[in-house]
């Protein structure tokens, strides 16, 4: 139970690296943006940022957890480890700057983007910075510098906002005001969205050079032999983090190219980006949970009791990710005016992302299985299944069923993932998840979901009562049923111990 508190804990501290980024993010940008751009504008924001998402997952192709791999298990040199990861990471970053920023104009009209190449290189160098960012990033991590770590991540995002605001609202406010005002000269009406990535490059830039002194006092031990190895590790999780990045992203990059109605397509993917920014408040929890997982995972390898560990890990993520779906679902209507009256036409597909997404929360802590035996290629294997469903499902439904389809393409591609992993996983490190009692209240969960949003409240306010009553009333369940009694559990096993060794 101890380590259970010390993950519950880093988890937190990541969250607040996460959260408050994230909530800035959700509380100011997501309305500033939507209400700023008509749909077609924030569909393109949508697009440009998907694509960026499937290019970092490229550009740093496995190479976070291949470091913590190789560093955790104490093997090799931990310097040496990190030195020749990072010369790999920037060697790559800086080629595809370069390449991309060559080719910029070919690129744009590829995306149909012609005339705005200064979009190609701006996203270029933000993915290129934040690619060789990861491995800093991930040291911190690992050293459990996780207020530094919160801290840059919490300045990054400060500085997008600051910037954000500043050339979408405020200067061009003041030059309203004042035509010969000397911001003229760095302002123009004419880059429009393209503010939104500039910002998010200033945000980039920053962020590494916080970063900056940390990575200067490395020691130059540079390894071939570990190099090779690692990227031996990593290349079949870059083949996963494709097929993943495929799952997660393929929708809002193709949307526009598969629905049936071209001319009303790039605003349907706005409302549906839009939407899916509500959906990912369940991502927010998940993405802190991963940042303190994965090298907790890989610390607690060799303890005797490693296995009953994830289980229990396990268990207590599946039902904080429950309540989380209920909280979000039972106070959408709060939650809905993140985005403008006009994108409330696809609100009905929040509750599917989020099943969605406990459903990849539940795949990150299976996954463990096969990083721990070094079977990366079995975790491609599986994902690429997911991405293979993903691509189905869009290509054959979306012109049919529009952005409904590439909700639910997320919600089965990620229950497939999850069934095969865990049968799979079985064979090879069997670990003793309590799948009855975790199916039961996931069952339970969206009967109770389905009941209530059946019901015509005769208003709001009844409604978030009703609503926060059964949530408070299934926290107090859970926690007499699972957390008090865990807590119990742990101090007989402790006692028993003591005895022991006593005797």
């Amino acid at each position: 139970m101890n380590s259970i508190k010390q993950l519950a804990g880093q988890t937190l501290v990541y969250g607040t690296g996460t959260i408050i980024p994230r909530v800035l993010n959700y509380a100011l940008l997501t309305p500033f943006y939507t209400r700023m751009f008509n749909l077609g504008e924030y569909g393109v924001v949508t697009e440009i940022y998907a694509y960026m998402a499937i290019l970092l997952v490229l550009l740093t192709y496995g190479m976070e957890t291949a470091y913590f791999r190789f560093t955790a298990l104490g093997e090799h040199n931990k310097d040496k480890v990190y030195f020749s990861s990072l010369i790999s990471l920037l060697t790559t970053s800086l080629g595809f700057i370069l390449l991309a920023s060559i080719f910029s104009n070919s690129i744009a009209e590829i995306l149909q983007y012609s005339g705005n190449r200064d979009y190609v290189i701006m996203f270029s160098l933000i993915v290129g910075i934040d690619a060789f960012s990861a491995l800093p990033f991930a040291r911190l991590r690992i050293e459990n510098r996780i207020y530094k770590f919160a801290m840059i991540k919490i300045v990054n995002v400060l500085v997008i906002v600051g910037v954000a605001l500043a050339f979408l609202y405020f200067i061009p406010k003041l030059i309203d005001k004042n035509p010969n005002s000397g911001l003229v000269k760095i302002y123009s009406r004419e880059i429009g969205v393209g503010y939104v990535f500039i910002a998010n490059l200033c945000g980039s830039i920053v962020s590494l050079l916080l970063l900056l002194p940390h990575i200067l006092k490395t020691r130059f031990l540079f390894s071939g032999e570990i190099l090779k190895k690692t990227l031996k590790y990593a290349l079949p999780l870059l083949i996963a983090g494709i097929a993943g990045v495929v799952i997660e992203t393929f929708d809002k990059a193709s949307l526009k190219f598969l629905l049936a109605n071209k001319e009303t397509a790039i605003e349907q993917l706005g409302i549906y980006g839009a939407n899916f920014k509500i959906a990912v408040l369940m991502g927010l929890f998940i993405q802190m949970f991963r940042y303190a997982a994965e090298p907790f995972f890989f610390s607690k390898a060799n303890d005797k009791n490693a296995k009953h560990l994830y289980a229990r890990v396990m268990k207590y993520f599946v039902l904080f990710c429950l309540l989380i779906f209920l909280f979000i679902n039972f106070n959408i209507n709060i939650f809905k005016h993140i985005i403008p009256e006009h994108y409330w036409i696809g609100l009905n597909v929040v509750p599917v992302i989020l099943a969605a997404f406990i459903f990849y929360g539940i795949f990150v802590n299976l996954s463990i299985w096969y990083k721990l035996n070094d079977l990366t290629r079995y975790g491609a294997v599986i994902t690429f299944i997911g991405a293979s469903l993903t691509l189905g499902i869009n290509f054959v439904f979306v012109p049919r069923y529009g952005y409904n389809a590439s909700a639910w393409a997320h919600f089965i591609s990620y229950f497939v993932m999850i069934v095969v992993s865990y049968l799979w996983g079985r064979k090879v490190y069997k670990v003793p998840y309590d799948l009855k009692k975790i199916l039961i209240y996931i069952v339970l969960t969206f009967i109770i979901y389905l009941l209530i949003s059946g019901i015509h409240f005769s208003s709001l306010f009844v409604e978030l009562i009703v609503g926060n009553s059964i949530i408070v009333l299934c926290f107090v369940t859970i926690y007499f049923l699972e957390i008090k009694s865990g807590l119990k559990e742990f101090e007989t096993n402790e006692k028993q111990k003591n005895e022991n060794k006593a005797c």
